[in-house]
């Protein structure tokens, strides 16, 4: 592979603007001609089994190297079905609830073509101020892990390369609900203590429970910035809990490491990024403007680059993506 067509790998673009906005539209949206050049690897927003074979299509068939795409979406409450949204099902404290309704989302969503879902939220939220409670277990963190195996057991299935699996995205890894005043965004100051025994639990079930994707939160925690921060990805998740999947950042959230005051640039915001072992950027524009620079800069290694490319591959294979895109 050419280091262009490596960090392609890494790259997740946008495809469907006109039906589905996250986030601001970014100053050169992206389209069909970066799939063909192999300028991406996965593509979430983008709904319609026509609309998405016809994609895939393009990348199997027209790029240079032939690997599939993968395609996310949020499928936060059912896909065509809709249920009720999380902190409401949490409510009936029914884990095989829990679990038979994700497992109907998966049916819907991946019979139109996706392959992933940005779901389940499992941020512990105590501040009734904070706006996206909703999305999440609520308060407790036994709830909460109960919450994430279900949640994973439902929308993967027991086999992932089944073509009713659709992989999980644990969600916003960690303490993402702990902002202080509630205020989304705003930075997260609390004890270790409550780190490991309140926000962490349910991320550790879904580790546990096999869950393909987790999203670094955009927050940081006690001054470390979460999307670069290899303790929290690398040391922790990987090392200590044994993850063995990918890391898709939140939409921009690489180069939003500069507003944190840490990066100066586009490509020390993907050093930062590579370095904490965030293999996907989502739409930020820091991997495709940043990383090559920050290889010629010396201040990115290219192992780092080959192992997070290596990881999104795997996860294409785990999808069984190769053999029926």
């Amino acid at each position: 592979m050419t280091l262009e067509e490596k960090i392609g790998q890494l790259v997740m673009i946008s495809l469907g603007a006109d039906t589905i906005v996250t986030g601001p539209k970014a100053a050169q949206e992206p389209s069909v001609a970066d799939v063909k050049a192999g300028r991406c690897g996965s593509v979430l927003n983008l709904v319609g089994r026509d609309r998405i074979h016809a994609l895939q299509k393009v990348a199997v068939e027209e790029s240079r190297l032939k690997i599939p795409l993968f395609f996310g979406l949020d499928v936060i409450h059912g896909y065509e079905t809709a249920f009720p949204v999380p902190i409401g099902e949490v409510a009936a404290f029914r884990p095989d609830l829990w679990e038979k309704t994700a497992r109907l989302a998966a049916l819907e969503a991946t019979d139109a073509g996706l392959h992933l879902t940005f779901a389940p939220m499992l941020d512990v939220a105590r501040d009734p101020r904070w706006g996206r409670i909703i999305e999440g277990p609520g308060e407790d963190p036994h709830v909460g892990r109960t919450w994430a195996r279900a949640k994973v057991a439902g929308f993967q299935g027991p086999d992932l390369a089944a073509p009713t699996s659709l992989a999980a995205t644990a969600k916003h890894f960690v303490a993402y609900g702990a902002s202080t005043a509630g205020r989304d965004y705003a930075a997260v100051d609390i004890s270790e203590r409550q780190l490991h025994e309140v926000y962490l639990p349910a991320f550790e079930a879904a580790v546990k429970a096999g869950v393909l994707a987790i999203m670094p939160a955009f927050v940081d925690v006690a001054g470390r910035p979460v999307s670069g921060d290899r303790g929290f990805l690398t040391d922790l998740v990987r090392d200590t809990w044994g993850f063995q999947g990918i890391y898709v950042s939140d939409f921009d959230a690489i180069a939003e490491l500069a507003a944190h005051g840490v990066a100066g640039d586009m490509a020390e915001a993907a050093a930062l990024a590579i370095h904490a072992g965030l293999d996907i950027d989502m739409q930020s524009r820091a991997y495709p403007e940043g990383l090559k620079a920050a290889l010629d800069r010396g201040i990115a290694r290219i192992e780092d680059v080959d192992a997070a490319v290596r990881r999104v591959l795997t996860a294409k294979e785990r999808l069984g993506l190769f053999d029926a895109p």
